[in-house]
């Protein structure tokens, strides 16, 4: 984590071996890539091992790699899966860390100014970090993205510039440390010490990185020499272990340097003073005024703070880049021979393409109404040019490849045959008429035997009624949509998994990727009603969700059989067709998988470290707890000093009776 360049080799732990279409695919695959081949693609069936078929490729190349996601759950699903694969591998995951986002906009129509809002998930920005951080202290790094990844980001140099070495008996003052700190946005915090900031406790300086929530790093002086640097445990304060070096990245990835930042803060003043004109010329008076207003107010913040809100709008200064030129962006921070995976890219490509003229549209007004000076129109995400130009090579995966897939495509590889010999499911097709109670009876019927149900509708406002009234009939259900945050979303389906739940219904999340082997119905309502829910493809990949059990069922609820469902049908019969005779041939009788439920993306580890101090330090650290309750109480944050008051009483359980060992 601290350590120079890491030369470790990607390697698979796994009693994993390529079987069925897998091994002609990887080295299909593998071929193309040494050829120089730009684009191929991986055309599988849900449970092929196309997740396998990827780490082998990765190994086989050794290559940094992103792997790219239509959303988060699946995103988190593949980063799980890849690190059970490359354990000892840095394999990182990188998506938007908001949880409630509400972009900054202006309504023409009612005059209407809307502030950005937003919650940020700590964890989420703890993973981004460690991403980026990996990418420069190691080639073995995978990172599993969402198309976040296209969305503007600090310069990659600078933001490597400003990381802070520091070596045992280098030759530095605590001050210009503490000073070097602050330029990297950590505040100095000697009572709620948490990632991102520091505190000093006499000659030593205590530093808590943006990647890290357990881990501290605390550096020991002697005068104005490092006598040692150490790990230690953020809440006992216990040394885990000390280095050699250490390499402190900054606590934001937008960051810039004291020496460029008054000629930036010069450059956005100049640019203010000529659009302010331009407003004027124009007979735009209170435009003009409140981008004078607000951009003036935004030039003190970052030359007191070195920060402002909506610091992104002003990326170009920071990066140097000129107006249009395209943001820096996680692809940025990889090497030139990275390699690319796009997951499910028949609805990741085409989502990556639709990005930018959002952005634009929203833009506009705020631009126009001088709300934002116009190099806010270069904090965005790539065009879909600009995110080709980005590629080296490409491998795009799916079951149903889509246009950009055929026509750019230099090589296809096929994965059909599933080497677990899972049939793909039995698909029927039921009247609409009294649906509800057929579904209740198919349900109940599939959770006596063990199984577990999908149900995916057309609306969300049938999703949660449906939801509500299977609740009402006794049955375990949970509704999945887009509200809900990203690792509660992964939280539910391991309940399901589980049997914490039988039931969940959704509209479009459940249909591409998500390995649920439990699953052994998948309910369509509305099958017949066309439209991009109900494509053939749609069909497909939502009849897949079934397709690792093997008692996976399919029923689909419509009163005519449709051209698309008819497609999906037919493909998925021809699909089960040949995987019987597979399975005949090599005499394998069909088995449900069974994967260990596991998430492995909770950077912050759930372990009490408070069990392990004696009584004295226990006493001690609930004391330092008490010091900084009654702080949150003088300062109002009656919320804060009640989690602690929580914190305190649960920790005095841990101390030992009077008297007894």
């Amino acid at each position: 984590m601290y350590m120079k360049k890491c030369e470790q080799k990607f390697k698979i732990v796994s009693d994993k071996v390529p079987k069925g279409d897998q091994p002609k695919a990887i080295a299909s695959i593998v071929e193309g890539l040494e050829d120089g081949l730009r684009t191929q693609v991986i055309e599988g069936v849900t449970g092929s091992g196309k997740t396998f078929t990827m780490a082998s490729i990765i190994e086989k190349v050794q290559r940094p790699t992103i792997v790219i996601a239509h959303n988060k759950t699946l995103a988190a699903q593949l980063c799980n899966e890849f690190r059970e694969l490359f354990p000892n591998n840095a394999v990182n995951y990188f998506v938007s860390y908001y949880d409630y986002y509400q972009p900054e906009a202006y309504i023409v129509s009612s005059d209407t100014y809307i502030e950005k809002e937003l919650s940020i998930n700590d964890e989420i920005d703890k993973l981004r970090h460690s991403a980026t951080c990996s990418l420069f202290e190691r080639r073995d790094c995978l990172i599993v993205a969402s198309v976040s990844c296209i969305y503007g980001l600090g310069e990659p140099s600078e933001y490597h510039q400003m990381a802070i070495s520091l070596r045992p008996d280098m030759e530095i003052s605590r001050e210009e440390v503490i000073t070097r700190l602050v330029a990297n946005q950590f505040k100095r915090n000697d009572i709620d010490f948490i990632r991102g900031t520091f505190r000093v406790r006499g000659d030593s300086l205590d530093i808590f990185p943006a990647q890290n929530s357990e881990v501290c790093l605390r550096v020991e002086f002697f005068g104005d020499i490092i006598e040692r640097i150490c790990e230690v445990e953020a809440i006992s304060g216990k040394v885990i272990s000390t280095l050699e070096h250490v390499a402190i990245y900054p606590a934001t990835h937008y960051v810039v340097g004291s020496d460029k930042l008054e000629k930036c803060l010069k450059n956005i003043e100049d640019d203010m003073v000529a659009e302010v004109e331009a407003f004027k010329s124009q007979g735009k008076i209170l435009e003009a005024e409140r981008l004078r207003q607000r951009t003036s107010y935004d030039i003190e913040m970052l030359r007191e703070m070195g920060y402002t809100t909506g610091i992104e709008n002003y990326s170009r200064y920071f990066d140097g880049r000129k107006p249009g030129e395209k943001p820096y962006t996680l692809l940025d921070y990889f090497p030139d021979d990275y390699l690319m995976f796009i997951d499910e890219s028949h609805i990741t490509i085409p989502q990556i393409r639709a990005m930018y003229n959002g952005d634009r549209a929203r833009k506009d007004n705020l631009v126009g109404y001088g709300f934002r000076l116009k190099s806010a129109y270069d904090n965005r995400p790539l065009t879909f040019s600009e995110f080709e130009s980005k590629i080296g090579q490409l491998v795009c995966v799916s079951a149903t490849p889509g246009p950009y897939e055929t026509e750019h495509s230099d090589n296809t590889a096929e994965l059909i045959i599933r080497p677990t010999g899972l049939l793909d499911p039995i698909v029927d097709v039921k009247p609409t008429k009294n649906q509800i109670d057929d579904l209740i009876g198919e349900v109940n019927k599939t959770i006596e035997g063990g199984g577990r149900v999908l149900v995916t509708t057309l609306t969300k406002k049938m999703a949660e009624n449906l939801s509500e009234y299977l609740t009402e009939h006794g049955i375990k259900t949970t509704y999945l949509h887009s509200e809900i945050k990203t690792m509660e979303r992964i939280e539910v389906l391991d309940k399901l998994r589980s049997g914490e739940t039988d039931v969940v219904v959704g509209i479009n999340l459940l249909r591409e990727g998500l390995d649920l082997p439990e699953v052994e119905l998948v309910c369509i309502l509305d099958a017949d009603k066309e439209g991009f829910l109900r494509s053939s493809g749609a069909l497909i990949q939502t009849i897949g969700r079934a397709a690792r059990n093997s008692k996976g069922r399919v029923i689909m609820y419509a009163d005519n059989i449709t051209g698309n469902m008819k497609k999906a049908i037919d493909d998925t019969a021809r699909r089960r067709s040949l995987q019987q005779e597979y399975n005949k041939k090599h005499g394998i009788t069909p088995k449900t998988i069974v994967k260990q439920i596991k998430n492995t993306l909770q950077i912050t580890s759930k372990t009490d470290s408070t069990k392990k101090m004696t009584d004295a330090e226990l006493e001690e650290f609930v004391a330092d707890l008490r010091v900084q309750m009654d702080m949150a109480v003088k300062d109002l944050n009656f919320e804060k000093a009640i989690e602690l008051r929580d914190s305190i009483n649960a920790l005095t359980k841990h101390k030992k009776p009077q008297g007894k060992k």
